[in-house]
């Protein structure tokens, strides 16, 4: 049964709302300090779902495999729940090769290129939504949640993922992400930041969240992003430089390594998943499981 505290989520759509949540974590991220571990076992409490946590956030995994991978786990959650055995939740967390992606009633006339002649591969799935792309310097998140033990109720997961991101923006980069009225994704200002896409088995999430961190954003031009035609994709690369660009010209010019920028990112993205949907993350291999991965340059 779900927990009282997590049924009654709050979430903050400003900035200023936000910075009570500072108090309770354990380390503080900028762009020139690299995050080995990000969160503290003092605020994770016992009470808290175990959460398995795969961590492939350095590894290109071809979609087809990460899906494969998804649909497995689902399974594997049907059967354990089906044995009235405990089910614990499921986080992925990787980075994918360029691919350009649809959801189930995805139009093609957001495609602005020849479907025959795509310049990337081009996949149909089974999450909402429309058009997205996926590629290096983009981090996704796929959990396989049960939620029957959180809450039965897509607006509100949606919105919690929405609430993962848009803390992490603080915490990491002290910067105002935001949610848009009628529109699903966080945004920063007139750019979309992360899209969100999912889909649900007997309320057993998969698919997820994409977070554009140091991504190439040329591909996008090549389709209509979520079929929204009036606004831009951005991504925490991009808007640190908008920001430094806009401040006083003294300051040094920000060189960032993406590598550093996709592992700082990270470690803030595991501190928030944790806290706001309250689960114990455990990291997890999966032996039996070959994937066809190269590890990003």
């Amino acid at each position: 049964m779900a927990t009282q505290s997590l049924h009654s989520i709050r979430t903050y759509p400003i900035h200023h709302q936000l910075r009570g949540t500072q108090k309770s974590q354990s380390c503080v991220t900028s762009p020139s300090n690299r995050v080995s571990v990000c969160g503290s076992s003092q605020s994770v409490k016992p009470t808290w779902k175990r959460c398995e946590y795969v961590d492939l956030h350095n590894v290109l995994v071809p979609y087809a495999k990460g899906l494969a991978l998804q649909k497995a786990i689902v399974r594997e959650k049907k059967a354990l729940i089906e044995r009235n055995e405990e089910c614990p939740d499921t986080l992925i967390v990787l980075q994918h090769p360029p691919v350009y992606t649809l959801g189930t009633g995805s139009s093609e006339e957001y495609l602005n290129f020849d479907v025959n002649n795509p310049p990337y591969d081009v996949v149909r799935t089974e999450r909402g939504g429309e058009v997205t792309y996926h590629g290096p310097g983009q981090l996704v998140l796929y959990p396989i949640m049960n939620l029957r033990d959180h809450k039965m109720d897509l607006h509100w997961y949606l919105r919690a993922l929405e609430e993962v991101v848009i803390r992490v923006l603080f915490s990491a980069f002290s910067t105002e992400a935001s949610r848009l009225e009628g529109l699903t994704g966080v945004w920063f200002g007139n750019k979309k930041l992360a899209a969100i896409g999912i889909r649900a088995s007997n309320w057993i999430t998969y698919h997820g969240l994409a977070l554009n961190v140091s991504v190439d954003l040329t591909p996008f031009q090549q389709i209509v992003p979520c079929g929204i035609r009036d606004r831009k994709v951005g991504s925490i690369k991009q808007l640190l430089r908008e920001i430094q660009a806009s401040s006083d010209n003294s300051t040094p010019e920000l060189n960032i390594d993406d590598s550093i920028l996709i592992d700082i990112t990270h470690g803030s993205l595991m501190q928030q998943f944790s806290e706001v949907f309250q689960v114990k993350l455990e990291q997890k291999t999966l032996p039996g499981y070959i994937f066809e991965e190269k590890q990003v340059p």
